[in-house]
């Protein structure tokens, strides 16, 4: 079992920052993939930004320049973040951190809220 606490959401303006962070209950060494997704009212919760174990980093075509995904590397847990530069009102979502065990299961945080205003 997994336990993901996310903070660092609340509302800005366009053109803001904001700065997400993920607490896992789990050492780096036991976490492969982590990542951020979002979700808006009506629609399918979509990736944002991946990490995989070896440090390989995807970002959403939306976010790319923009966005920037980071982990530590803390042995006792793991810590996942998540700079968003440049928000624009259309990055408005539930934000969700992600973890998957190496050879086990995914998890998934409870959500934060991020709210852009034009």
């Amino acid at each position: 079992q997994v336990q993901l606490v996310e903070s660092g959401g609340g509302l800005v303006q366009a053109g803001g920052s904001l700065r997400l962070s993920c607490v896992a209950s789990r050492n780096r060494f036991s976490i492969g993939v982590v990542g951020w997704y979002r979700e808006t009212p009506g629609n399918q919760r979509e990736w944002v930004a991946i990490m995989a174990a070896d440090g390989t980093i995807n970002y959403q075509d939306s976010v790319k320049g923009r966005f920037t995904i980071s982990r530590s590397r803390d042995n006792a847990k793991t810590m996942v973040y998540l700079q968003m530069n440049s928000l624009k009102p259309e990055d408005t979502a539930v934000y969700y951190c992600y973890a998957h065990l190496i050879g086990g299961d995914p998890y998934w945080g409870q959500g934060t809220q991020v709210t852009v205003s034009s």
